[in-house]
């Protein structure tokens, strides 16, 4: 007859466990395990000793305020003779005695979040059970170690913004192991609409990738529900932050925690997309940041962007917008819902542009579907599509009100970016949401999306070329000229009006002030003939214009007087801030105080005041942030230097993050690898 075995008490083995699950960066404190792999418990008897054969052992898993077994929340489970690594199992590891190493292992689809596990009448252990992309049984596996240490363990990374003839890396500490970090994450899955009205279907759902990283979706933003980020794009920041200000996730996570789930403010795309990468991380989904420039925001999914511009060539402000660029995250996993080949990386969007279901939220959609043309796939196909291919018309607006059709190259999704396996390099993907422009393979994945605008297009030959060239050169705080260059490719003389303007610009489309402007009433060309035509920016007239992103767009106009045709050509350029420089002082080393000499060249005619550093990086800065501001004003040429201290307490490559602020220079970003010896 089987015996009951008599638990006394027990040890969970933390730091051999943990360690071995590869969550001993949260710590080694508690029992965090991950699905489909066994862990280890030791169990010492009160009475009696282990037999192999007569002792038995009940075990019972819950997860969740309502756990059944219908709903896989519930699962029981007696010894067997060894793991079965497909289902939730246990077996005993030890030989005969009064002490029992008890082997456990949880189904490789179960829910992830925090578990009871009851064993015998006695002993009742919590841990928390997370995504396992080590394991191939998991609906997340990744097959490739480099990946895994990239996209699942890295706490730090590099998000691309600028332009798309100059992306721009941007460090960022994801810090998804910073302590308290993973409860807020399993506490942003408890605040889901979805949980608060039906716990018990929500908890189950959490076995699945591609439900919780559509909750994630709607929950970094703050549009439907009790969210993390409230997004803003225009006007101040009263009450706020400057998006520009974070350097990482921690302290928006932190923040939407201790201050009863209110959102943060303020969020902007790449805010977003890292926040939903630091959490995706932290409950085991590989994940990266994507930076798509270009990127069309088509509101009524006819994949097309009609835009206005009046007779100065500026734009009149719609909708639909083509941003300058935009960020969402890929999270890698299966797709059992579509038809093979879809798997792998999964498209979602945490930044709230349109409604899906009645929420803001987007994806996930496989990638290939949007390379395929696959709209009818699930989920929000339609819309990220166009973010990669909408087709933009360009409409002249006159004083008398009406309009024109513009001859404009308007380019859409370029450059999509990611940054590196291993490296801070930039990765381009683009090739992985596009076949090759005018390829046979792009047609057919135009014809099953229906983009008839695309389809129906010729290249047409224009006998007067625009375009608009820049130097290699445009620093804030410099001087320096922009050309519109026309070229007559036809047969006969051309009289043509030239307006050449630029304009402050946010990343997102919304135009600023006027930086400088040009119009020429008569430009002659002979046939052949080319034109360069200079603007000249100057620091005086745009340094008081530009944004926080340091965009200007610069937009030509042409008007063939024999014709009546009219020609758009439009460019955004970024202008460079200052290098921040970064000289670590002393041997890096675990748990050894450090000091980092930091440096930034004042390129301004200004004086810099209210001058300050900040640091940040994971296991860096102690979970925290370190401040550092200048007693002076730094004048025009001189340098703002500091020196702050930091002790980091893990070995590895990391990355300490600095942002410099200042009354002129706002928000500049640099960064330093540190390699910590132990």
């Amino acid at each position: 007859m089987a015996q009951a075995l008599d638990i006394d008490r027990w040890n969970l083995e933390c730091e051999f466990n943990n360690t071995d699950h590869r969550t001993n960066l949260n710590g080694i404190d508690r029992l965090i395990v991950r699905r489909g792999q066994p862990f280890s418990i030791s169990l010492y008897l009160r009475s009696g000793s282990y037999q192999p054969g007569v002792s038995s052992l009940d075990c019972v898993a819950e997860t969740g305020p309502q756990p059944s077994e219908q709903y896989g929340t519930r699962a029981s489970f007696g010894l067997s003779a060894s793991i079965d690594t497909s289902r939730w199992s246990a077996a005993v590891a030890s030989p005969p005695g009064d002490m029992v190493a008890l082997s456990i292992c949880s189904a490789p689809d179960a829910p992830i979040g925090r578990y009871t596990l009851t064993l015998g009448h006695s002993a009742r252990i919590e841990f928390i059970l997370l995504f396992n992309p080590w394991c191939p049984g998991d609906a997340v596996y990744m097959d490739n170690g480099q990946n895994l240490a990239e996209y699942v363990l890295a706490q730090d990374g590099i998000i691309f913004r600028g332009a798309y003839k100059h992306p721009i890396p941007t460090p960022w500490n994801f810090g998804q192991f910073e302590s308290g970090i993973l409860d807020v994450c399993l506490r942003i899955l408890d605040m889901n609409p979805k949980y608060l009205r039906n716990p018990g279907k929500d908890c189950s759902g959490r076995r699945n990738p591609i439900y919780v990283s559509r909750v994630l979706s709607a929950m970094v933003n703050c549009n439907d529900d009790k969210g993390v980020l409230w997004g803003k794009w225009s006007g101040g920041y009263e009450g706020g932050v400057s998006p520009m200000l974070w350097r990482g996730s921690v302290e928006i996570l932190r923040n939407w925690d201790t201050q009863a789930c209110q959102p943060v403010r303020y969020g902007q795309c790449w805010v977003f997309a890292a926040v939903a990468c630091s959490i995706s991380r932290a409950l085991g989904i590989p994940c990266r940041v994507v930076t798509n420039y270009l990127s069309a925001h088509d509101t009524n999914s006819n994949l097309v962007i009609e835009r206005y511009v009046n007779e100065n060539g500026e734009p009149i402000q719609s909708k639909e917008m083509i941003w300058n660029y935009h960020c969402w995250v890929e999270n890698w996993m299966t797709r059992p819902d579509l038809k093979p080949d879809f798997n792998g990386w999964q498209a979602y969007d945490p930044t709230p542009q349109e409604k899906s279901e009645g929420v803001f939220c987007c994806g996930p959609i496989p990638v290939r579907a949007i390379k395929e043309g696959e709209l009818t796939f699930k989920y929000d196909a339609p819309f990220v599509f166009a973010e990669v291919n909408a087709d933009v018309i360009t409409f002249i607006k006159k004083k008398d009100g009406s309009t024109s059709k513009v001859s404009s190259n308007a380019l859409v999704g370029q450059k999509i970016s990611t940054k590196s396996v291993g490296s801070d390099a930039r990765e381009d993907i683009t090739h992985l949401y596009k076949y090759p422009e005018g390829s046979a393979e792009e047609r057919e994945a135009f014809k099953k999306a229906d983009h008839q605008n695309k389809l129906l297009q010729q290249q047409q030959d224009q006998g007067l070329h625009l375009n608009i060239k820049v130097t290699s050169d445009m620093r804030k705080g410099c001087d320096f000229d922009v050309f519109a260059v026309v070229t007559n490719n036809t047969q006969s003389e051309k009289k043509c009006r030239l307006l050449f303007g630029s304009c402050a610009l946010s990343y997102n489309g919304f135009m600023g002030g006027n930086c400088g402007f040009k119009d020429l009433l008569n430009v002659e060309l002979s046939p052949g003939g080319e034109r360069k035509v200079p603007l000249r920016l100057n620091y005086s007239k745009y340094g008081g214009q530009v944004t926080e992103d340091n965009l200007i767009r610069l937009a030509a106009l042409l008007l063939d007087y024999t014709t009546g045709d009219t020609t758009l050509a439009v460019r955004n350029i970024v202008l460079d801030n200052p290098e921040i420089k970064v000289r670590i002082l002393g041997e890096p080393k675990e748990n050894r105080k450090l000091a980092a000499e930091i440096t930034l060249h004042n390129p301004l005619p200004d004086t810099l005041e209210n001058c300050c550093f900040s640091i940040e990086g994971a296991n860096l800065t102690g979970g925290g942030i370190i401040t550092e501001r200048l007693g002076s004003p730094v004048g025009p040429g001189e340098d703002a230097k500091v020196k702050i201290y930091f002790t980091p307490t893990h070995s590895g490559l990391r990355k300490l993050v600095v942002d410099f602020d200042s009354n002129k220079l706002c928000h500049v970003k640099g960064y330093r690898n540190v390699i910590i010896g132990k």
